[in-house]
């Protein structure tokens, strides 16, 4: 085999294989989201199959080309019908969660990876070299830099501009292409991988009809709710984010309701700037004249959906696609009110967006006296460890906050958590019988 050719290959390999790790990746964010305790599990596992992959191709010991292509072909497969979004909807689906994890794993990316990790142990034994280590070395030299720019081809490229129907395409179709350079196909190995480019081209054509983007799924389907004239649901990550229906004045979501009620009827919010960190359906400033607002969403798509399939009319406010820490760290602007909604899936908050500090960056984008509106879904009683420890993180930034179950009976429910960029209180204590300061403290209160 020429040199060239063999590092086309192995090219082919590198790209794929990452390429396919960051599709499954995405894949995953509207099931299980994106936290660490997501992707750490899943980085390690491909990267245990790809090792296990080393081994066993250093076993192979003849029909070198005969074995890559083979396995080419079912990598296209598992690529081109296994991380098709109907595919991975149909596994998550069908399982819980947990379970539907591990056979995504087990029984697509998995094999996947252990398929191409053959692929550069057994072609070095095609190389012309005098030295096996050189061998080696220009072999994973290719193989890793298509690893390189398959992860970032597809994830700031094709993904952005197409979707991520078309990087699974794309992949399925290499690995097709790299099974005819291996070995040139006999008229059976040549139906086998037409009909796997076919089946790839019918497994991912229809997510064409689906707005998905490198960072989100997105959906928007009518919906059942007492009350609202025939309403209709924007879904991101398979939740429902916002909603709106054909009433005058329109109807929204609860929490959104209540959060329009909080910054106009509570506050009288006139002429005031609002920040929103997590754009959603845009449904806070609808039709609502009275005040500025700035949309902050890492997808720089979502407007664009959001007023075509959604709203169905332009989106009011200033829009800015980045990430939400990174805004308010970098902003010199400063805000009478901020909005933090920032949900990736169901129940899954982006880590960095969770802790202290990032609490402390939306206080220094307020204005002295400016509040921080946090729409968080924890279980309807605060009483699990998520709900305690998250709420305790917002008030170490903030003081003492206002708290609002919107569903005090639901297992999970809106909370609304409504804080003020005011002085730093004073040291709490404690009231007993021996000594009982509280009306003392009440005639000093507002």
């Amino acid at each position: 085999m020429s040199p060239r050719l063999l590092f086309t290959i192995v090219f082919i390999e590198g790209y794929c294989s990452l390429g396919a790790e960051i599709v499954a990746l995405r894949r995953l964010i509207p099931h299980i989201g994106s936290s660490i305790v997501v992707t750490a599990p899943t980085i390690g596992l491909f990267l245990l199959a790809l090792a296990l992959g080393y081994h066993s191709g250093s076993r192979v010991a003849a029909d070198y080309r005969t074995v890559v292509a083979r396995n080419f072909l079912i990598s296209a497969l598992l690529m081109g019908a296994g991380l098709a979004g109907g595919s991975v909807n149909a596994i998550f689906a069908g399982a819980p969660a947990g379970l539907a994890y591990l056979i995504f794993i087990g029984a697509i990316l998995c094999p996947l990876a252990w398929l191409l990790g053959q692929t550069v142990p057994i072609l070095t034994n095609l190389m012309r070299v005098q030295r096996s280590g050189e061998a080696a070395g220009r072999a994973l030299y290719w193989s890793t830099l298509g690893s390189f720019l398959g992860s970032v081809t597809l994830s700031l490229v094709v993904m952005q501009l197409f979707g991520v129907w078309a990087a699974v395409l794309l992949g399925a179709w290499m690995l097709v292409a790299g099974a005819a350079l291996v070995q040139r196909p006999r008229p059976l190995a040549a139906g086998l991988l037409i009909g796997a480019a076919a089946l790839s081209v019918a497994a991912n054509l229809g997510d064409r009809q689906r707005a998905d983007t490198a960072y989100a799924d997105y959906a928007v389907e009518p919906v059942a709710r007492e009350g609202m004239q025939t309403p209709r649901a924007f879904r991101v990550n398979n939740q429902v984010a916002s909603l709106i229906d054909d009433s005058e004045p329109p109807q929204y979501a609860r929490y959104v309701q209540h959060l329009r009620r909080i910054l106009l009827d509570d506050l009288r919010f006139k002429e005031r700037d609002v920040l929103v960190l997590g754009a959603g359906g845009f449904t806070l400033s609808h039709r609502e004249p009275l005040n500025r607002y700035t949309y902050v969403d890492i997808d720089p798509a979502i407007r664009a959906i959001a007023q075509r399939d959604f709203l169905r009319e332009p989106a009011r406010g200033e829009f800015v696609a980045t990430d939400a820490r990174r805004f308010v760290i970098e902003t010199t602007r400063r805000y009478d009110a901020v909005v933090v909604d920032v949900y990736s899936s169901r129940s899954s908050i982006p880590g960095h967006l969770v802790t202290r500090e990032f609490w402390r960056d939306t206080r220094h984008a307020l204005k002295p006296g400016g509040v921080m509106l946090a729409n968080l879904i924890l279980d309807g009683r605060l009483a699990g460890s998520y709900a305690r420890n998250l709420l305790a993180t917002i008030e170490s930034a903030y003081g003492r906050c206002a708290v609002e179950v919107l569903a005090k009976a639901a297992t999970s429910s809106n909370v609304i958590v409504t804080c003020f960029a005011g002085e730093t209180a004073d040291a709490t204590r404690i009231y007993v019988d021996e000594r009982n300061l509280a009306d003392i403290d009440s005639a000093g209160s507002p």
